[in-house]
């Protein structure tokens, strides 16, 4: 009934949902109405939505052909990486951190949220063109670097590395490129179970196997499981027998990646928020502005137009769910003090909150950029 009301509201302010889910976790939440007492209890459910939203991402594009549409995320990435670590660095200098804090502020600089800038992409019909697939590449090789710095947080906590752990997720990286790579001219995989394309309860059922067990298997080995679930849609996309497995399970991914944002409301801390609330509101502030700055950055420097840049810079304006990944792992390994993870928590859930304001603003700010978006076919130019 509250996530009801709140998207009545929001679809007259032409406001994404999204922002509707954030605020009822926060109105049924701890510091609300205490109709759920722990983020945990609905976070498991509301993976399971990102789960089924990358695994659709997977089923919808193409593998790129064009090596420019692989070079630039790669580049753009690089360049995040390094403008991140410089400007955590400064952040150190001010506030005179340690250098553990510092690493964990670079982290979240670094990623971005999948969930939030993929629906702005499709919002705006922008997820298939040939800047919308650089972005969703960027997306993905976050993805992929969580498992780098999930190790390096582990190992600046005196956790034992051996060999193995290094070399897996190595190894696991390539293999994706040359699966991508084998499968990128393949138009269709055919299935030689002839009983499976005829039972479309066994398709519902074999997909979510695949999906899920896709996501389980890279979260095992290191990995995030929405880049395996991605990967299994790439995969369960060539099968002919699944092509209208996306329109069956729809339902099932609205609900729960609704539910994943109104995990990410119960985490809010008000009594906190309230307390320090201007330590919050600049570091929201500096979020946003620095992210924006950094990502319209490198989007011009690999040749996009200023308006393009900018509104590129605004959709990679937030810090994502995996920052939140982090946090917990750095307060729980006691990397970082209790007062750095409540405020970096705070900051993290408000920038995924004001991000789908910041970036309809850049998006005005930015008209006409669609003009430089032209679609892409689906002939192997778009991933």
């Amino acid at each position: 009934m509250t996530i009801l009301g709140l998207m009545f509201l929001l679809k007259k302010l032409n406001q994404p949902y999204l922002i509707a889910y954030i605020i009822a976790g926060i109105v049924l939440g701890p510091s609300g109405v205490q109709l759920f007492s722990k983020a945990e209890d609905i976070e498991v459910i509301g993976e399971i939505g990102i789960l089924l939203l990358m695994f659709f991402i997977g089923m919808e594009i193409n593998i790129p052909n064009k090596k420019s549409l692989i070079i630039k995320p790669i580049l753009a990435q690089g360049l995040k990486i390094i403008l991140s670590f410089i400007f955590a660095h400064l952040i150190g200098n001010i506030l005179h951190l340690d250098n553990k804090s510092v690493l964990l502020i670079a982290l979240l600089f670094t990623f971005n949220s999948t969930a939030v800038v993929v629906d702005f992409l499709k919002k705006h019909g922008t997820l298939h063109t040939s800047f919308g697939i650089v972005i969703l590449n960027i997306l993905l090789l976050q993805d992929l670097l969580l498992a780098p710095a999930l190790t390096v947080l582990k190992f600046w906590n005196g956790y034992n590395l051996s060999l193995l752990n290094v070399v897996l997720p190595l190894a696991i990286c390539a293999a994706i490129f040359l699966i991508f790579r084998k499968i990128r001219h393949i138009s269709e995989i055919k299935l030689s179970s002839a009983f499976l394309e005829n039972d479309h309860d066994l398709q519902v059922f074999s997909g979510l196997f695949i999906c899920l067990g896709f996501g389980l298997v890279a979260e095992a080995v290191g990995f995030s499981a929405a880049l395996g679930s991605f990967i299994a849609g790439v995969l369960v996309g060539k099968m002919k027998a699944f092509h209208w497995l996306e329109h069956a399970l729809l339902p099932f991914k609205v609900f729960f990646v609704s539910l994943f944002f109104v995990s990410i409301g119960l985490r809010m801390d008000i009594h906190y928020l309230l307390s320090n609330y201007k330590l919050i509101a600049i570091g929201t502030l500096v979020v946003l502005v620095s992210n924006s700055i950094m990502s319209a950055i490198f989007f011009r420097i690999l040749n996009f137009k200023w308006k393009d840049s900018f509104y590129g810079g605004a959709l990679l304006s937030q810090t994502g769910e995996f920052g939140i990944l982090a946090l917990s792992i750095a307060y729980k390994s006691n990397m970082v003090g209790y007062d750095l993870y409540k405020a970096g928590l705070a900051i993290t859930c408000l920038s995924l909150l004001f991000s789908t304001i910041w970036i309809s603003f850049g998006t005005f700010f930015s008209k006409g950029q669609t003009d430089s978006l032209t679609k892409t076919e689906r002939n192997g130019t778009s991933p």
